[in-house]
């Protein structure tokens, strides 16, 4: 058996290559998100998922996006075999934190459900500001000193500028529009792939900034009746604290899901780095929907040295043998993953 680190997806992971990733899946998790959404008259993760074309306005919206993220990412880990992985630490990404709380047991799935539903709903027609996506590393993927000096000379320069989300290699900055204008001006350009950067997430609110402080005050007030509890698995956050089973404090789990985790820096990097450290996994394994966060794991890795993994070549080599990775979003690392 395999100890794994389960690390769950944020909100942007869920794209038009990833239509019809619930199609056949049993999942209780899965149903009790839907009967949430049902109840509450809006369409559910199963409904969207089925749709013929993925769509802006109903898939990307963040309304839709944040239950689409979560149900289907624990509709996948409702699919791990017990048998084969001991699964001994739970990280998420961005709103996938929220997820991360239900898989782990500090609220109960209905909570979750409800959690996710509430912070999504704040974004219908109320977009404050947004986000940019800047890499920082090198074509081996270990840091350029160069690419991370410029952003953080940008966020020191630009008023209300701020770092969002430290995503492995990649610079997620929140802002003002201005401020956003005023960023993409004076990084580099830079071509990877199809991709231009500094790249506009579409629809996202400037998450994890100073910029949503009424966002958290009114979920503190709508919220703060959910029945939080110590996790059954070891959680990590987005400051890299560690919440070990049975012992963690439900208010401080709490206080930080309403407040620190909607206002300030998401660092998943160093959630992961403390997750490598302190739970000692074989294994990362990331649910779908989408598979985004394969090279920040990687990057992570790298920058930890972790498993003698140093370099971009180092990891592919890994995983060409036994690997360090399973995304569940490609069918040979799924089966992997799944019961058989």
């Amino acid at each position: 058996m395999k100890r794994a680190l389960v690390l769950c997806p944020g909100r942007g992971s869920y794209a038009r290559d990833t239509l019809g990733s619930a199609k056949g899946l049993s999942s209780p998790s899965l149903d009790v998100f839907d009967a949430h959404r049902s109840t509450l008259g809006r369409p559910t993760v199963r409904e969207m998922d089925a749709e013929e074309k993925f769509t802006s306005k109903l898939h990307v919206r963040g309304e839709n996006a944040s239950a689409l993220t979560a149900g289907i990412s624990l509709a996948d880990l409702d699919q791990v075999d017990p048998d084969a992985f001991d699964v001994v630490g739970v990280v998420g990404n961005s709103m996938g934190w929220y997820t991360a709380l239900g898989y782990a047991g500090a609220l109960p799935m209905a909570s979750t459900a409800e959690l996710i539903e509430t912070m999504g709903q704040y974004q219908a027609g109320n977009i404050i500001g947004g986000q940019i996506v800047y890499p920082c590393v090198a074509d081996d993927w270990t840091t350029d000193d160069v690419r991370l000096a410029a952003v953080e000379a940008a966020v020191e320069s630009i008023p209300d500028l701020y770092w969002s989300i430290r995503l492995g290699g990649q610079a997620v900055l929140g802002g003002t529009e201005d401020a956003l204008k005023a960023a993409s001006a004076i990084l580099p350009a830079i071509d990877l792939g199809t991709h231009s950067f500094p790249l506009r997430l579409p629809l996202h609110s400037a998450f994890h900034t100073p910029l949503m402080q009424a966002t958290a005050a009114q979920a503190a007030d709508d919220l703060a009746q959910l029945p939080w509890a110590a996790p059954h698995v070891t959680l990590i956050d987005g400051l890299g604290r560690v919440f070990r089973p049975y012992s963690a404090s439900p208010e401080i789990i709490r206080d930080y899901t309403l407040g620190a985790q909607v206002i300030e820096t998401f660092d998943l990097t160093r959630a992961l780095t403390t997750a490598f450290r302190t739970v000692g996994p074989d294994v990362v394994i990331l649910p779908g929907p989408g598979s985004n966060l394969g090279s920040a794991v990687a990057q992570a890795m790298i920058q930890e040295g972790w498993a003698g993994i140093r370099s971009r070549d180092d990891f592919i080599a890994r995983q060409n043998g036994d690997p360090v990775l399973l995304s569940m979003r490609w069918p040979d690392q799924r089966a992997r993953v799944v019961r058989s």
